[in-house]
């Protein structure tokens, strides 16, 4: 089984060369044991074109021979332990040569990595022709073969590692022991090692994970896949040929003991780490501040209060909750993974003036925020003027009425009154004339209440007119109880009446 690898080498710097990987020997026939007279062919590896010579150095019965050849071949037919050089770079690993003048040999790869599959083969010189095989393994017999003369092991391990040796059985039952072997599986690669950018990273922070493992040079071009887990198998990320992983955000839950893992395409080569111990730290909360929107001092009645609560630090879920120091009352608790949070009162009212304040914690312990005070300013309702309007039975739209038909009643009995059919225009005071003394004039009057089903003789609407004292002008801006120096002046009231006279305004100021 050939055995080939292609190695990068550094580009020459300021004009000279250098230094190079370590280059590898392959062999052609794959064989480190063959029959004397025969030829193997050693190629140096380690550049992806041929260097122009390769310098080869031979060790054998403790005297070195070497040799500089043109491209990167040497064909050998003597045993030896063979390395080779290209240019500046380090010698490459030995390579033992056996050439043997025995009539049976077992013949063996130069090199059996982890998952390859491992070819033993029992030859008889002159290649003749073996009726039975038996190979055998640190004393025990693996197989007999009649028709094969090749053992394979696939996906070797460490545990195919030991002596090997072959029994060849010819015509005529001439039996032929071969010579021992030692094969020891080389490793692939060696147990990944985890590595993290920080161990103790801050909550909220970024981490990156390598899974750090190396090939050798004869396998650099093997590709590996690998995959990052947490604590039980809890699999953070999909097989990639990258042997890197970055976590954006780790929060203190994440804490906990990661590894990673790194096999072969194929899966029949594959390791695992060792964990390694991850510990998130948390920031606790602080400079804790509540504000409300609007402001504590600009509250009105009925609007919508928003109490809110933030942190200047602290990281992870913080549990932030609002609180009336007044009246020792808790008004909410949201436990959210931010810096800040709301709480909203859809309609404040006077009741809701006091002081508040709000804490935060983060599981380092509450910390409160200062006092905001809070007032509430009633709505301004108040208007100069007052329509008083009668509904059937009102009491309030009664007495009014009844005062207001006195007033107008007590003037027009003074002879100051006007003619009921006339059509009138508010009066105006002459000179000497207190506005006081002026009853306002008719006008149309309209109906407070559309669909109330009425009754002869009951209230259908009344307008109340006052009038400022001192001023001469009549005025329905303002209530009674807004103007203490208003005088009702001139009143008017409505009722329903029969059918056959309906729609009239009667006075009826002189009956009541």
């Amino acid at each position: 089984m050939l055995l080939w690898a292609s190695l990068l080498v550094l580009a020459p710097v300021s004009g000279q060369s250098a230094t190079a990987h370590k280059p590898v020997i392959s062999l052609h026939p794959p064989w480190t044991t063959v029959f004397q007279g025969e030829r193997v062919n050693l190629t140096c590896n380690g550049f992806h074109y041929s260097p122009q010579t390769t310098k080869w150095k031979c060790s054998y019965l403790g005297k070195e021979i070497v040799r500089d050849t043109p491209g990167d071949t040497l064909e050998v037919r003597e045993s030896g332990e063979y390395r080779c050089q290209i240019g500046e770079s380090t010698l490459s690993n030995p390579v033992r040569l056996v050439f043997s003048t025995e009539p049976l040999i077992l013949q063996a790869p130069y090199s059996v990595f982890e998952g390859d599959t491992l070819v033993l083969r029992c030859q008889r010189r002159g290649k003749k022709k073996l009726t039975a095989v038996k190979y055998i393994w640190n004393g025990k017999t693996l197989s007999i073969s009649n028709e094969s003369q090749d053992l394979l092991i696939p996906q070797a391990s460490s545990n195919n590692n030991g002596s090997y040796r072959c029994i060849g059985t010819e015509d005529k039952n001439y039996v032929f022991r071969s010579n021992s072997k030692m094969i020891k599986i080389q490793e692939l690669f060696p147990h990944p090692k985890l590595k993290a950018t920080v161990s103790q990273p801050t909550e909220g922070n970024s981490v990156n994970l390598s899974c750090e493992t190396q090939l050798p040079p004869e396998r650099s071009d093997t590709p590996l896949y690998f995959i990052f887990f947490r604590d039980n198998g809890v699999v953070l990320s999909d097989q990639s040929k990258s042997p890197e992983l970055q976590i954006p955000t780790i929060w203190r839950e994440n804490s906990g003991s990661y590894w990673c893992g790194a096999e072969t395409v194929s899966g029949s080569v594959h390791k695992r780490s060792l964990p390694l111990q991850i510990q998130v730290q948390r920031i606790p909360v602080s400079g804790v501040f509540m504000e409300t929107q609007p402001p504590g001092d600009q509250v009105v009645e009925g609007e919508v209060l928003v109490l809110v609560c933030s942190v200047a630090e602290g990281t992870g879920d913080t549990t932030f909750s609002w609180h009336r120091e007044d009246t020792k009352e808790s008004l909410g608790r949201k436990t959210q993974r931010s810096q800040r949070a709301e709480l909203e009162v859809p309609v404040i009212r006077e009741s809701h003036a006091g002081r508040y304040y709000c804490a935060a914690d983060n599981s380092y312990g509450p910390v409160q925020s200062g006092v905001v005070n809070v007032t509430v300013r009633g709505t301004s309702g108040n208007r100069d003027g007052v329509v008083a309007a009668g509904a059937t039975g009102g009491l309030l739209s009664t007495l009014l009425a009844m005062a207001l038909l006195f007033s107008c009643w007590h003037w027009r009995k003074s002879g100051e009154g006007f003619r009921g059919n006339e059509t009138r225009s508010p009066p105006t005071a002459g000179p000497g004339e207190s506005s006081h003394s002026i009853c306002p004039v008719q006008v149309e009057l309209q109906p407070v209440y559309g669909n109330v089903h009425l009754k002869e003789g009951d209230l259908v609407y009344s307008e109340v007119q006052t009038i400022q004292l001192g001023e001469g002008k009549a005025s329905t801006s303002r209530t009674l109880l807004e103007n203490k120096l208003a005088s009702v002046v001139y009143s008017e009231v409505k009722t329903q009446l029969p059918d056959n006279s309906a729609g009239k305004v009667i006075s009826k100021d002189e009956d009541t």
